[in-house]
């Protein structure tokens, strides 16, 4: 039995600003429509039997989590397993393997994949899978190894003699990885494995006791509720499991264990983390450009444009990356896409808001933009998906205006219940309880307009929730 386990975490900071902390990498959409973690989802539920599949995710993407897979159509039953903080790789293993021993039994398989990833020849992947479950049914923790194409600087290697792993290394310099791709001996360390869960348990209590413990009992305390027949939630104990050491599992595991076994692979991998490999997975014009949205391009080559809202125009310029979202803008020449890792760790560092959060913000319910703001007051275009409620709630400093455009809202204000159409609207003075609800089948669309002394979003006291908020 193989129970793939996808892990989907992870900020993605080399490709700010379309990734975030609202919004990481797994989401970010590919040329084909779908996105990242679409994509990972259909791949794990295509490998032979697959009955269940466990994602290992933050609490906060569990909506948006469900909502992709449901897009997905997929005939299986998701387990999600939710982490109040991220801990690295190694606790995500340590937990998923104590889940999948406990629901499916020890001796099942574990296809760990990452949420990220892009894999081209799906056939050879799944080639590579049945080698890799018949390795785990043997005792044998296997590791994909990909076949590096050049000289990779992002990417960790492997050290390989035959199907034996001598040694992980990480991301080297220019120098470095042209030696390690002449010498014929490395492999990049793609992140993916596969072993029972039984096994991983045993290698963890002799290698890393301490993360094991913890683990297991931030799974013991954990709170458990099935959304529908499709989708299992685990909430992970907030307190034990912030004692699990944040390490990888690569550290913690893979280095010091005599049972691992390499399956070098040619599937067409990529981990799509910078621009530069991003703009590798869409089909480029005669000089090498490739454009997303809407763009203008004259005398340039070998570009990429990402263009959210409006046109971008490049005159005279080669290798260069521009990404435009609706509050930023980036442009790296692509030979330095790993750096914008230091601008999005700056952008942290200073505090600025552009480095967590979108306008649009995602919520169980649907979503909110901003479309102005200013001294005193903010403007929100406001969807709510059918069957969407927000909390009943209220705010201590600003009054608000909603206007319906789209769709009929059910609406609570004070002691008053409103059923508004389009181009009608309600005023919510400050204070006043109040909760908007869509009871349709169609989108529900309203503008909101706050006005007050203070607008963020953690004004809000929440008295009723149906998605466990208040």
């Amino acid at each position: 039995m193989i129970v793939p386990v996808i892990v989907s975490g992870g900020v993605g900071s080399r490709l700010w600003p379309a990734s975030r902390v609202s919004h990481p990498k797994p989401f970010l959409q590919l040329e084909d429509g779908r996105s990242l973690l679409q994509n990972t989802y259909l791949r794990a539920a295509s490998i032979g039997d697959i009955n269940d599949i466990v994602t290992i995710t933050a609490h906060d993407s569990s909506f948006k989590t469900t909502a992709e897979y449901e897009k997905c159509g997929a005939d299986v039953t998701n387990h999600l397993l939710l982490e109040p903080m991220g801990r690295d790789t190694a606790a995500a293993t340590a937990v998923a393997s104590l889940y999948v021993a406990e629901t499916f039994g020890p001796d099942a398989s574990i296809l760990f994949l990452a949420a990220d990833h892009v894999i081209r020849d799906v056939d050879a992947f799944r080639a590579a899978v049945d080698l890799a479950a018949d390795r785990a049914a043997a005792g044998q923790i296997a590791t994909f190894g990909i076949r590096p194409a050049q000289a990779e600087t992002g990417y960790g290697y492997i050290e390989v003699d035959g199907e034996r792993a001598v040694r992980f290394v990480e991301k080297p310099d220019r120098e470095t990885a042209e030696h390690y791709v002449k010498s014929g001996r490395f492999l990049w360390n793609s992140g993916m494995f596969c072993f029972a869960a039984g096994t991983m348990i045993e290698a963890m209590e002799q290698h890393c006791p301490d993360i094991l413990s913890a683990s297991r009992e931030s799974l013991e305390r954990a709170s458990r509720q099935t959304i529908d027949a499709g989708h299992l939630e685990t909430t992970l104990d907030t307190e034990s499991f912030g004692r699990v050491p944040k390490i990888s599992i690569d550290y913690a595991i893979m280095e010091k264990v005599s049972n691992l076994s390499v399956i070098p692979a040619d599937i067409g991998w990529s981990d799509v983390g910078t621009w530069s490999s991003l703009s590798e997975s869409y089909a480029a014009d005669e000089k090498g450009n490739t454009v997303v949205g809407d763009a203008a391009l004259v005398d340039a080559n070998n570009c990429f444009v990402s263009a959210e809202d409006r046109l971008i125009g490049l005159v005279g310029v080669d290798d260069i990356a521009v990404v435009d979202t609706r509050d930023a803008t980036l442009i790296v020449n692509k030979d330095k896409a790993q750096n914008v890792k230091a601008l999005y760790e700056k952008l942290r560092d200073d505090g600025h808001e552009a480095h967590a959060s979108f306008p649009t913000g995602y919520r169980p319910w649907g979503s909110y933009t901003i479309l102005d703001e200013g001294a005193g007051y903010k403007v929100k275009r406001i969807e709510v998906r059918p069957g969407g409620c927000l909390s009943l709630q209220s705010h201590k400093h600003r009054s608000e205006h909603w206007t319906v455009v789209q769709g009929v809202a059910h609406i609570v204000n004070g002691d008053d219940n409103l059923v508004l159409n389009p181009n009608e609207s309600t005023y919510i003075e400050c204070g006043h309880i109040h909760r908007m609800e869509n009871r349709g089948s169609e989108p529900m669309t309203l503008i909101e307009v706050q006005t007050g002394s203070y607008l963020g979003e953690d004004d809000i006291v929440r008295y009723e929730d149906i998605y466990g908020r208040s």
